[in-house]
């Protein structure tokens, strides 16, 4: 048993410790606080379909913008040992873009959403392309490189639909938002398990993850052994890009409108705390996607736990900022090492106690 256990944490899981660590102790917590917590109910929303609600189905819910974008930030922080702190602006880009032709179309049907989700991921990637040049080729510091567009993203955003913030109203949109009638979960969660196919497909069919590692790791040597270094770190942020684009078609989708001002404002900082509590190196180099995802859901329970115990929305910021220095300290590098020097001692201690008790 012991022997199959090692074997699990070699394969990955103690990368996972402390995200699961997190979500065991926050649903202990709650489960404490109030039994009733994650129940979870069928009820009517206001088109009447039947959907599911509760705590449980917000924080899925909730976290689905900030989980798709730690996926793509995730193989940015691998790829190039820093993070893209203009997500947040990129997404206002993106979300205006996705407006602007659908606004273009005298109606709104299922082909003009899908030309203006490709048109958002266009113009979602060119500008991830642009903090991949800086980044890959002129090698600056990524979180410097995207300060350009964390800067002035939002006023680009403004300048796409004039300065007006124009609301969309439609079927198929409020459906991305919120819920396709007959199906009782929502739509966002099923776009984040989509994505989450998507990059698992792409890990098991390319060579995506191998290279992104070794870039991360040891760019030189993965330059030596034929790894394009210099793509592998611009494909990474445009990858982003797509993400980009998707969470912000999802933003779009539940307010039905865009504001370039407060669409998904500060979420870059909860995405690469999602990647850092997933237990992914901010250094870059070995990463998992699944840890990434697992922190974005963490940050999100933490939030929706924070208002069920009525703590002000001024206030939540700070308390969650003190929880997660906690995890990001108990999940760096030097705690694990004094952690992995104690069991080691353990171990000889009671290696020395059986020798003694042979002999």
């Amino acid at each position: 048993m012991k022997n199959k256990l090692k074997q699990i944490f070699k394969g990955g899981l103690g990368q996972l410790t402390i995200p699961l660590i997190a979500i065991a102790l926050l649903v202990i917590f709650n489960l404490i606080r109030d039994p009733s917590f994650f129940s979870i109910e069928l009820m009517h929303n206001n088109d009447g379909n039947i959907v599911l609600a509760g705590n449980l189905i917000s924080i899925i819910n909730g976290a689905s913008e900030l989980a798709v974008l730690a996926m793509g930030m995730t193989l940015v922080t691998a790829a190039c040992g820093g993070q893209d702190i203009s997500v947040g602006a990129m997404a206002a880009i993106a979300g205006s873009t996705f407006v602007k032709v659908l606004k273009a179309s005298p109606s709104i049907t299922g082909i003009t959403v899908v030309i203006a989700f490709f048109a958002a991921c266009v113009v979602a990637m060119l500008f991830a392309s642009f903090n991949g040049v800086l980044v890959a080729i002129f090698k600056i510091q990524p979180m410097i490189a995207t300060l350009i567009l964390f800067t002035c993203g939002r006023s680009i955003a403004y300048w796409i639909n004039g300065g007006a913030t124009p609301t969309v109203e439609s079927p198929i949109i409020n459906a991305i938002g919120g819920f396709i009638p007959g199906i009782p979960v929502p739509t966002p969660v099923l776009i984040v398990i989509a994505v989450a196919i998507i990059f698992a497909l792409a890990f098991r069919f390319t060579s995506i993850e191998l290279f992104t590692q070794s870039v991360g790791i040891n760019g030189s040597a993965a330059r030596l052994n034929g790894i394009n270094s210099t793509f592998i770190k611009l494909l990474s942020f445009i990858i982003l890009g797509a993400c980009v684009a998707v969470a912000g078609s999802i933003a779009v989708g539940r307010l039905g409108l865009i504001n370039h001002e407060t669409i998904l404002l500060d979420i870059e900082m909860d995405a690469i705390l999602a990647v850092a509590i997933g237990g992914n190196s901010l250094g870059g180099g070995k990463f998992k996607i699944s840890g990434s995802i697992i922190g974005a859901y963490v940050i999100q329970m933490l939030t929706i736990t924070l208002y069920a115990m009525k703590v002000s929305s001024t206030d939540v910021k700070a308390y969650k900022a003190i929880v997660i220095i906690i995890l990001v300290v108990i999940g760096s590098p030097v705690i694990k090492a004094k952690f992995q020097k104690l069991m080691n001692r353990i171990k000889d201690n009671k290696r020395k106690v059986s020798v003694k008790g042979a002999e």
